[in-house]
């Protein structure tokens, strides 16, 4: 709850918001993290003030960006908001939404890997 409160007001309310909101792709990256790293305890569209990642875990310092018409990686918005992410310590995978709903197994393998780099480095 520490990261709400540098959050504007409504940022609760946004977060639901986005969360109601989310995209195919979205949706199942969640079921399928839910279910690869019930240990990981990723939260959805949880505030990280002035973002909202799209997948976060506390406990390995990861945040999952799920990449559709809403997030081009190349615009500078973008990039400013993953050097944000990364300037609080989160190490930031990006998939293309259409990687997570034709190669959803890889994309899992692919943060499994990430995962394991970071209990091994503890």
């Amino acid at each position: 709850m520490k990261q709400y409160e540098r959050g504007n007001s409504g940022t609760v309310e946004r977060a639901r918001k986005l969360r109601r909101d989310m995209t195919e792709a979205e949706k199942l990256l969640w079921r399928k993290l839910r279910e690869a790293f019930p240990d990981a305890k990723f939260r959805r569209q949880s505030p990280v003030p002035p973002y909202y990642p799209d997948f976060l875990s506390y406990r390995h310092k990861l945040i999952i960006e799920a990449d559709g018409g809403q997030h081009d990686p190349l615009d500078p918005a973008e990039i400013a908001r993953t050097r944000f992410f990364e300037e609080q310590n989160f190490r930031v995978l990006r998939f293309w939404n259409h990687d997570i709903l034709a190669n959803s197994d890889g994309v899992l393998e692919t943060v499994r890997r990430s995962i394991q780099g970071t209990n091994s480095a503890s």
